[in-house]
C-alpha cells in the first residue's frame, strides 16, 4: 500500500496524530486533532504511544517525522507512518 493510501486508511480508523515540530511551529498551525510531541522530546515520551494504533507522524517537510518514525520503530512501536507535511495530513483529516 502506498503511503498516501496508508495515511488515509489510518486516519479513517481513528489515527493518533503526532506533530513532531517545535511548540512554536505547532502553535502556528497543525492538523486538526493532532498533539505536539517535539522530536527532541520523543524518546522521553514513549509512554504517550503505549497502546496507540494508527500513529501518523508529521512535521514541516517530512524529515523530522521520518526520523521520529525510526525512533519509535527502534523502540518497538511499529504501527506508524510518516505522513510528511502537516498541511497534507490536515487536508486528509478534514476530508474523511
Amino acid at each position: 500500500m502506498d503511503v498516501e493510501k496508508q495515511v488515509e486508511k489510518m486516519i479513517r480508523e481513528g489515527a493518533f496524530l503526532v506533530d513532531v515540530r517545535s511548540p512554536m511551529e505547532f502553535d502556528e498551525g497543525t492538523a486538526k486533532g493532532a498533539i505536539n510531541i517535539p522530536l527532541e522530546d520523543l524518546e522521553d515520551r514513549l509512554a504517550d504511544f503505549e497502546g496507540k494504533k494508527n500513529i501518523v507522524l508529521f512535521c514541516r517537510s517530512g524529515g523530522r517525522s521520518a526520523y521520529a518514525e525510526s525512533v519509535l520503530n527502534r523502540n518497538g512501536i511499529n504501527d506508524t507512518v510518516n505522513g510528511g507535511v502537516w498541511q497534507y495530513v490536515d487536508r486528509i483529516v478534514r476530508e474523511v
